[in-house]
C-alpha cells in the first residue's frame, strides 16, 4: 500500500526512523512548521495540493495523531482518504503493521483505536468463554473446579475476586452494608465476603445480614468469615454459599451442617482453639491435607496462609501453596491482601504481581478488602488483573499487550522526546503575588461521592454551590456566570479543579491548597537514579 505521512519538522527525523522498516511504501511529507500537532486540515489540504505525486496519488493519507480537529475534510477535499495516525510517532509501527485489519480514523488517534480494538478482543475472548455453557460442564467434571453457588470456580476458570467487607454486623447497624456490598460489585468483584467480629457470636446477626447481602447483589455469591462454630451454623442455615473459614480446631462443630447443606467451606492449616500454627512448609500443606480429608463429603478451598512481607516468610508461604498444588487438585484460596494491606506501596502494581503468582501457582480465589488507604480500588485492581492473567495463559504470552492493563500513572512505552530549539530569553519563574481578594467572592472546592464540587462564598456565607465529574466543565460554568473578575483567581481556580478532578480518578485525597503527591527523596534537587 502507498501510504502518504504528514508530519512537522521537529517530528520528522523520528517518523522516518519509525517508518523505514514498513513493508508498505511509504512517503514522508515534511510540512515546514515545527510542531506537527500545530496543523490544521485545511494547511495539510494545501500542502498536499502542491505535492507532485509523479508515480501517482497515494492509496491513503496518515496525519499527526495529536490534530485536535476531524480530518475528514483532507479526505473530501484531496479524494485521498485520510486518517489519523497515533499521537506518539513511535507507535508509527503497530500502526501500519495492522493498516489491513484496523478501521482508521478521522477523529480518534490510531493509537487509541488500537487500544480500543485490542480491549474489545480481550473481553470477548473471556466472555465467549464464561457463556460456553457446554465447555462449563466439561470442565466442572475435573476435580479441579467446583461450583460455589451458580459460580464455577477453579483451576481452569478465571481466578475469581472475592471482595471482604470487614465488619458485617457493624455496617448493618449503621445501616451501611448494601452500600458497601454494592460498591465492591461495581469493582467488578465476583464474590461478596461478610466478615463477623472476632471475639464476638452475632449469630443472631446473620439472618439479616445475609437477607441484606442478598438484596443488594442477588446474582453474587456470598461467604462468612468466621471461625466461630455458632456463627458458621448459623450462616449455613441462612443458606449461604461459602464458609471461611475451618480450621483443626473447629471443623467437628459444623462439618455435619456443612455437609448436609452441601456448602463448600476454606480450610486452614491451624489450629486456632490450641493457639497452633504450623512452622514449615511441610507443616503447612501437611495440616491443609490432613484437614482435607477429615471434610471428606463437602468440596473445600485450600487456604496456606500468604503471609505479609517479612512477618513470617512470604516466600515460605507461596513455597507452600506451590506444593499443595503439585499434591492435590483442589481450588486454592490467595490472601492478597494479607500482603498489599501491610506494604507501604500503591496496591496496583503489588495487585497484578501477585495474580500473576497466583495463576502460576493454580490459584482459584484471590481474596482482599479494601481497609486502608492505600489498598483503595485494590477489589477493581485484581479484578483486572485476574482476566490479564487469565489471557496471558491462554495465549501462552507474558501479561503485556493483552488489550487490558494496569498502567494507570506511568505510560506503557515512554514517549519520543521532541525538543523544540527556540531563541527567546528564558526566564526562572519565581512567582509572589500580593493576594488581592476577588470581589466576586471565594471557592472552596471538595471531592464527594465521586464528583468535584466548588461552593462559592460571599465572605463566611455560601451563596451556590457547582458539582461536575469535570474541572473544564466547572471552571467554563463559573465564568460564564461572570463569577470570577481577576486573572490570578482564575488561575487558581483552574489549578485547584484539575487537581480535584485527579484525586476523583486516582482515589487521593484531595484537601484544597494542599500538594496532591508528595515529591518522592529519589527526585530530590532533581536528580533521578
Amino acid at each position: 500500500m502507498r501510504v502518504l505521512i504528514i508530519t512537522g519538522k521537529l517530528a520528522s527525523g523520528t517518523v522516518r526512523e519509525a517508518v523505514s522498516a514498513s513493508s508498505h511504501e511509504i512517503h514522508v511529507h515534511v510540512v515546514n512548521t515545527p510542531i506537527a500537532a500545530f496543523l490544521t486540515p485545511r494547511r495539510i489540504v494545501s500542502e498536499i495540493r502542491n505535492i507532485n505525486f509523479s508515480d501517482g496519488a497515494p492509496d491513503m493519507i496518515i496525519v499527526p495523531g495529536l490534530i485536535p480537529k476531524d480530518v475528514k475534510v483532507v479526505w473530501d477535499e484531496t479524494g485521498i482518504p485520510a486518517y489519523k495516525g497515533p499521537t506518539d510517532a513511535a507507535d508509527l509501527p503497530i500502526v501500519l503493521d495492522m493498516l489491513d485489519e484496523l478501521e482508521l480514523s478521522t477523529r480518534k488517534p490510531a493509537d487509541r483505536l488500537i487500544e480500543e480494538e485490542q480491549r474489545r478482543r480481550a473481553l470477548q475472548f473471556i466472555e465467549d468463554f464464561e457463556n460456553d455453557a457446554e465447555k462449563r460442564k466439561e470442565l466442572l467434571e475435573r476435580d479441579e473446579n467446583i461450583l460455589i453457588g451458580n459460580l464455577p470456580v477453579g483451576r481452569d476458570f478465571p481466578m475469581r475476586v472475592l471482595a471482604e467487607v470487614a465488619n458485617a454486623p457493624l455496617l448493618l447497624k449503621e445501616g451501611k452494608l448494601r452500600e458497601r456490598i454494592e460498591y465492591f460489585i461495581r469493582s467488578g468483584a465476583d464474590m461478596i465476603d461478610l466478615g463477623m467480629l472476632a471475639g464476638e457470636d452475632n449469630s443472631d446477626l446473620l439472618p439479616e445480614i445475609l437477607e441484606t447481602a442478598r438484596s443488594a447483589a442477588p446474582d453474587v455469591p456470598l461467604s462468612v468469615d468466621s471461625l466461630n462454630p455458632p456463627e458458621i451454623e448459623a450462616a449455613v442455615d441462612c443458606g449461604v454459599d461459602m464458609i471461611l473459614s475451618l480450621d483443626l480446631g473447629n471443623y467437628r462443630e459444623v462439618l455435619g451442617s456443612l455437609r448436609k447443606n452441601s456448602v463448600p467451606a476454606v480450610i486452614l492449616p491451624t489450629d486456632y482453639s490450641e493457639g497452633w500454627v504450623p512452622e514449615t512448609v511441610e507443616e503447612r500443606v501437611e495440616a491443609l491435607e490432613k484437614l482435607k480429608g477429615k471434610c471428606r463429603g463437602i468440596d473445600v478451598i485450600a487456604d496456606p496462609v500468604l503471609d505479609p512481607v517479612n512477618s513470617r516468610s512470604i516466600v515460605e508461604s507461596v513455597m507452600a501453596c506451590r506444593m499443595y498444588t503439585e499434591r492435590n487438585p483442589d481450588p486454592v484460596f490467595f490472601g492478597v491482601g494479607n500482603v498489599t494491606e501491610l506494604l507501604d506501596a500503591d496496591s496496583t502494581g503489588a495487585n497484578a504481581l501477585l495474580a500473576g503468582f497466583g495463576m502460576e501457582l493454580g490459584v482459584s480465589i484471590l481474596f482482599t478488602p479494601e481497609e486502608s488507604g492505600k489498598a483503595l480500588g485494590s477489589v477493581h485492581e485484581l479484578s483486572v488483573a485476574s482476566k490479564m492473567m487469565f489471557l496471558a495463559k491462554n495465549r501462552g504470552s507474558v501479561p503485556k499487550d493483552l488489550g487490558i492493563n494496569l498502567v494507570l500513572f506511568k505510560d506503557k512505552r515512554k514517549p519520543s522526546t521532541i525538543v523544540e530549539e527556540i531563541s527567546v530569553p528564558t526566564i526562572e519563574a519565581e512567582g509572589g503575588m500580593k493576594f488581592v481578594r476577588d470581589r466576586c467572592g471565594s471557592f472552596k472546592i471538595m471531592v464527594e461521592n465521586g464528583r468535584i464540587k466548588a461552593v462559592l462564598y460571599d465572605k463566611t456565607e455560601p451563596v451556590i454551590a457547582f458539582t461536575s465529574d469535570s474541572a473544564k466543565r466547572l471552571y467554563e460554568e463559573i465564568i460564564n456566570r461572570k463569577l470570577v473578575s481577576r486573572l490570578e483567581h482564575a488561575a487558581y481556580l483552574g489549578a485547584e479543579l484539575q487537581k480535584a478532578e485527579i484525586a476523583m480518578r486516582t482515589g487521593k485525597g484531595y484537601v484544597q491548597d494542599f500538594e496532591l503527591f508528595e515529591r518522592s527523596a529519589l527526585f530530590e534537587n532533581g536528580q533521578r537514579n
